[in-house]
């Protein structure tokens, strides 16, 4: 709280009163470059008073503030007594000062969580590519449990109970706008609590990046309260699944015709399937054997180097088009959009009898572990992939590739000689 400024000559009416009838105010310093001024032009009148203000450029700006309480009580509106009158002075002085700097307007109610997930998302939707898995987090498990709260009173305990009771809740099943929710069954085993803690983990970094956003705008005195909350640790996905060579070759032929190319192209480039879904035929450079990426995930472009195998398909998929065309069309030359790929996927999966079935995604990752079980740096897969830096590379790859350590022991471990020849094989 702002310290109160005494003065015998302006805090009380009968000292005002002594003071000298002038157009130039009685002035009295309140903080560094704001003062507080009393004027009175005639004495049967009663005076007023003004702030001033002095700016980053040095030049003065005042403001009228209310009339003095010479004559009538104080109203705390348009009279005001001297201490009334500081306070006025003080926050207009704060107001024009954050406009000086460029912040938002003060407010005057309190800033929620979901004031805060707001301009978080506003500012997510400029700054990033893809929104919809953040805003979906925001709308479903931020906002209707914490959106009320004020982040100023929001406290560590109450960002800790939010967490654990995501984890302890049983997993969702999709449901359709306005049906109850539906939840899955068998969801109670170690894997179930993991996949739940993960999930939980992921939403408290939405949670997170928007108080943060708020605590860097100014909202928020401190990000003690939620900085203090720690993820659950040990939950990462296990090891994610790729297909082998003669998977991949099943998958491919069964895949219907019009979803094939998606197939192969996900498969020879890594490509996530929207970057696949805008490719133009400009995109691919035959005589550098690269296809350009305009933007990635992180909004940067890449180059991906592509194979002979993947330079004749490209060849192959761009022949005839305009500079412009799209590489990858569904039938009739439409634009494959968000989710089309996932029934011609599951079909695919079923007709080549790969069990589990695999999503989409899982290609892209393919691509990756064959680089790795190749012996390729993790920095030159990360570049490939259009990962920021190698720790989510060295993350899914790392154990793939071959190492010291496992040549080392494969090599000098002696064969023991207590396995029995079976008579049977395994089918490649």
């Amino acid at each position: 709280m702002s310290r109160k400024i005494r003065d015998t000559n302006l805090e009380t009416r009968e000292a005002r009163r002594r003071l000298a009838v002038r157009p130039e105010p009685h002035w009295r310093l309140l903080d560094r470059g704001l003062h507080l001024g009393y004027r009175r032009i005639a004495k049967d009148r009663p005076g007023t008073w003004t702030a001033r203000r002095r700016a980053m450029d040095g030049r003065y700006a005042e403001l009228r503030i209310g009339a003095a309480d010479d004559y009538s009580e104080e109203d705390g509106l348009t009279v005001l007594a001297f201490s009334a009158a500081q306070h006025r002075a003080r926050d207009w002085a704060a107001q024009t000062a954050r406009e000086d700097a460029g912040l938002a307007p003060r407010r005057t109610s309190p800033y929620t969580v979901a004031d805060a997930v707001g301009d978080y998302l506003k500012w997510f939707e400029g700054h990033r590519k893809s929104i919809r898995q953040t805003r979906d987090a925001a709308e479903r498990y931020i906002i209707p449990a914490l959106g009320a709260c004020d982040i100023a009173k929001l406290t560590t305990p109450a960002i800790k109970r939010w967490h654990e009771g995501l984890a302890a809740a049983p997993a969702r099943v999709r449901s359709a706008k306005g049906r109850p929710l539906r939840h899955r069954k068998g969801s109670g085993d170690d894997d179930g609590r993991r996949k739940r803690r993960a999930t939980a983990n992921r939403n408290l970094t939405v949670l997170k990046a928007a108080l943060n956003h708020a605590w860097r705008e100014g909202h928020a005195a401190s990000d003690d309260a939620w900085r203090r909350v720690k993820p659950f640790r040990a939950v990462d996905a296990p090891v994610i699944r790729y297909l082998t060579d003669a998977e991949c070759a099943r998958l491919v032929n069964a895949a219907s015709p019009e979803f094939r190319p998606m197939v192969r192209a996900a498969l020879l480039t890594g490509c996530r399937y929207g970057e696949l879904a805008q490719l133009r035929a400009a995109d691919f450079n035959p005589d550098a054997g690269t296809l350009l990426i305009r933007t990635g995930k992180a909004g940067r472009p890449r180059h991906v180097i592509l194979t002979d195998e993947g330079r004749d398909f490209l060849a192959s998929a761009v022949a005839g088009k305009a500079a412009g065309d799209l590489i990858l069309t569904r039938p009739g030359g439409a634009k494959w959009g968000p989710s089309h790929q996932q029934r011609p996927m599951a079909e695919a999966c079923k007709r080549a009898k790969i069990a589990p079935a695999v999503s989409f995604h899982v290609l892209r990752h393919t691509h990756g572990s064959l680089l790795a079980m190749r012996g390729v740096p993790m920095a030159v897969i990360a570049k490939q992939l259009g990962h920021a830096d190698t720790r989510m590379t060295e993350k899914h790859y790392a154990h793939l590739s071959p190492s010291y350590v496992a040549d080392t022991i494969r090599a000098s471990f002696p064969t023991l000689g207590i396995v029995e020849a079976g008579k049977l094989r395994a089918l490649r």
